[in-house]
């Protein structure tokens, strides 16, 4: 786990890690997430659920693809306006790239009842042993789980171990995670 300098500001340690998320090599990339992949299956909140919110990986976040032939029901976002929508996905469907460049369902996928989910998986630049993490900015994942229909869903957030921190700077707005999950195992916070 890493302290970071407590002078840094969210944009300076989002434009930090993701510099160092960026120089991984594939090889390194490639077995982190698997490693990942591993403490999720084994994970009971994993195998226990029936129907998963997850994400398709960005600008080298942590890859859960291996998990997707799972037998679970799977829902990914697309991001329409200030909100993410949920949507059923399962291999072999078709995708294609949102907004931000993002692979996303295409839009006449069937959407998931939100009543269904029982575990979110969260893409992060990074985490902290509190539970909050640091996204890309938008606030979209901060907006749905501010939600009162969302704050007893499981979240846990999935970075890299480099991208553990002591403690990040927080707002009003972030909402902390049930826990994290690192290629070195799971941090439960709240759970």
């Amino acid at each position: 786990m890493n302290t970071p300098e407590p002078s840094l500001t969210k944009t300076e340690l989002r434009k930090s890690l993701l510099q160092t998320r960026k120089s991984l090599s594939a090889q390194e990339w490639r077995e982190k997430s698997d490693r990942i992949c591993n403490h999720l299956q084994n994970s009971p909140l994993f195998t226990q659920a029936k129907t998963i919110l997850a994400y398709f990986s960005f600008r080298q976040e942590p890859d859960l693809s291996p998990l997707f032939t799972t037998p679970k029901k799977w829902g990914f976002p697309r991001c329409v306006g200030s909100y993410l929508s949920w949507h059923i996905w399962q291999p072999g469907d078709a995708l294609h790239t949102g907004i931000y460049g993002i692979l996303e369902p295409l839009s006449d996928a069937p959407k998931i009842d939100q009543s269904e989910v029982d575990l979110i998986l969260v893409p992060a630049v990074g985490g902290d042993l509190r539970g909050y993490r640091l996204g890309y900015g938008g606030g979209y994942y901060d907006r749905m789980l501010s939600k009162t229909e969302w704050e007893s869903k499981i979240a846990i957030g999935i970075i890299f171990e480099f991208a553990l921190l002591a403690q990040l700077p927080v707002d009003s707005w972030d909402q902390p995670l049930h826990g994290i999950c690192t290629e070195s195992g799971n941090l439960k916070s709240k759970i």
